[in-house]
């Protein structure tokens, strides 16, 4: 059975989330890993399969091709901003921003960027644009600083999102994250979101937790991860049970299945 809790996303709410978190932590084995990369292999595919909650919450849908944006950057240039932030307090978001820019501009000028990058993609932009781009990341820095700053235990800003590519099955698995928290011998994860949560909100943050406890050198799952849409003021949390994990893998599975059938139907 899914242990979904929805909460309002106010720093009492989140605390308690943080806090309730279940104490048992729960592992993956390698038969588990085993297990999950021949259900993918089943899944036959010619191409390499990229998934993720965003996959998982359109029921395996094909969605645009991913193109920069100062929605799409503010995410990536907010948490390293962010993470300039809590090593140096006397950065504000805004100068941690414009620094993470202008190194990323750096990159390019000195030949490092490759084409399609983030970097390359700023330095195609006019100084109007990377003003914008700026705005959202700043927005998106404090947004995320709020929540951590809200939260009474430690936190930190995680290095990177998750990934696990799945043995032998062609397929790359990708969960986000932006928060950890330590908790006892366990640890916590928050992912921000924008909009408010839909439906299959559920689903996408299960297969959230079981991405990530698959990327885990020890398989170790967090003990609860949180989604928090601000925009909405609201949490959704699903904790890091054997049940919840099985039903992430079955989420993406059935995804991956559901892709190649729309593959094939338009092939026909």
């Amino acid at each position: 059975m899914t242990t979904f809790t929805l909460r309002r996303s106010t720093p009492r709410d989140l605390n308690e989330l943080v806090v309730g978190a279940p104490g048992t932590l729960v592992a993956l084995t390698d038969d588990h890993r085993r297990s999950l990369s021949a259900r993918f292999r089943a899944v036959i595919s010619n191409d390499h399969r990229r998934l993720d909650a965003w996959s998982v919450e359109r029921a395996g849908q094909p969605s645009s091709s991913f193109r920069w944006s100062p929605a799409t950057a503010r995410r990536l240039l907010g948490n390293a901003a962010l993470r300039r932030v809590v090593r140096d307090a006397l950065v504000a978001p805004t100068e941690a921003v414009a620094d993470e820019i202008d190194d990323q501009l750096l990159r390019c000028a000195s030949g490092y960027a490759r084409s399609g990058s983030l970097a390359s993609w700023l330095a195609s932009l006019s100084a109007s644009e990377v003003a914008l781009v700026c705005a959202e990341a700043t927005n998106w820095a404090v947004q995320v600083l709020e929540i951590a700053q809200g939260l009474q235990v430690e936190w930190r800003v995680a290095t990177s999102d998750a990934y696990y590519d799945v043995a032998r099955a062609r397929t790359s698995l990708r969960a986000r994250r932006d928060l950890d928290v330590p908790l006892g011998e366990g640890r916590v994860v928050l992912r921000v979101r924008s909009g408010s949560p839909g439906k299959s909100a559920g689903p996408g943050l299960r297969s959230d937790l079981t991405i990530d406890t698959l990327a885990n050198p020890k398989g170790i799952a967090p003990r609860r991860f949180i989604g928090v849409w601000p925009d909405a003021g609201v949490a959704l949390s699903v904790d890091g049970t054997m049940a919840d994990l099985r039903a992430g893998a079955r989420d993406l599975v059935r995804t991956a299945v559901v892709q190649e059938r729309r593959h094939h139907q338009m092939a026909a």
